[in-house]
């Protein structure tokens, strides 16, 4: 298991070195310059090529990325662009926001979708897999933005029950979490369903009925368990996700997260700014999958006996 956990690490830093070169190449093939939108459209010339110098910016790409990995290595993400202030230290001071937000929207959509998918599996071609399948392609469908404008006109502006923006206080991530767990718990319910409705066609459920014990031991305690492996997949997913995939919602309920700081970089053209959110989110989410798959071997002792064995 230590050996598979240390190559699964080593795989991260050839990956980072190839988000950073996709990154700085979009930022440079990207229209403009910093300097250009620091200093706006009436900047001189003259003062718009300083700047750049200052900057760096002026330098050959591939210069401009090695001196970066170089840095990187060292400790160094950089300083922004725009108010000089240390690009690690932006970041660590909005990630917890994003963290907060991904991780009550996830906890959120497993709450709805694993009791809808058991139930729909459960009682297939009843009403209720009839109801659960259609709402999961209604929320899978329906558009975030537009479903977090509802909730803000409905529970905000309308009842005044709940803030339209920020996270002062815990229940300001109830809406923006709401919003974010709707589609995912969509594909956790479905994928629930399907890996029941497999489960229970197999040897061993038929011949725990056939023994008589109940159904609700013969859902819960034989079939749920192996039915969740693929669930877990897709949960360990959508969070890695809800980390990167926040964008929209911060900024559509102003909260001041990594998402809403990716943005805003892209705006002004703040490269190493862009590249340490970048950098951030995929470190994050590979050591996400990572814990999945080490989450597994707990779940699934033939797992575990194939890594003890490797």
């Amino acid at each position: 298991m230590s050996k598979y956990v240390l190559k699964r690490i080593l795989i991260v830093f050839p990956t980072l070195l190839a988000i950073i070169f996709i990154v700085f190449g979009t930022m440079n093939l990207t229209p403009g310059d910093p300097a250009q939108v620091i200093l706006g459209q009436q900047a001189t010339p003259e003062a718009v090529k300083k700047l750049n110098h200052e900057l760096g910016f002026d330098r050959p790409f591939l210069v401009r990325y090695g001196d970066y990995v170089v840095k990187l290595v060292q400790g160094d993400m950089g300083k922004s662009y725009v108010n000089g202030r240390s690009v690690f230290e932006e970041i660590a001071s909005r990630f917890p926001t994003t963290v907060k937000l991904a991780a009550f929207a996830i906890l959120l959509a497993v709450l709805i979708g694993i009791p809808l998918g058991i139930l729909a599996a459960v009682k297939q071609y009843s009403v209720f897999d009839i109801l659960g399948t259609s709402a999961a392609m209604f929320m899978a469908s329906m558009p975030q933005f537009w479903f977090g404008l509802l909730l803000i006109l409905l529970f905000a502006l309308t009842l005044g029950w709940l803030p339209s923006n920020g996270t002062d206080t815990w229940l300001g991530y109830i809406l923006p979490a709401f919003t974010l767990a709707i589609p995912v718990s969509a594909s956790i319910l479905r994928m629930t369903r399907t890996t029941m409705l497999e489960t229970q066609r197999q040897d061993y459920i038929r011949t725990a009925r056939a023994k008589g014990q109940t159904e609700w031991k013969i859902v819960f305690h034989h079939a749920l368990k192996n039915a969740l492996l693929p669930v877990v997949t897709v949960a360990g997913m959508e969070f890695g996700w809800l980390l990167g995939g926040a964008v929209v919602i911060e900024t559509v309920f102003s909260i001041n997260g990594v998402g809403k700081l990716i943005i805003d970089s892209i705006r002004m053209k703040d490269v190493p700014q862009v590249t340490g959110c970048a950098l951030f989110l995929a470190f994050f989410f590979m050591m996400v999958m990572l814990l999945v798959d080490i989450l597994y071997a707990y779940i699934d002792p033939r797992i575990r006996a194939r890594y003890q064995k490797g």
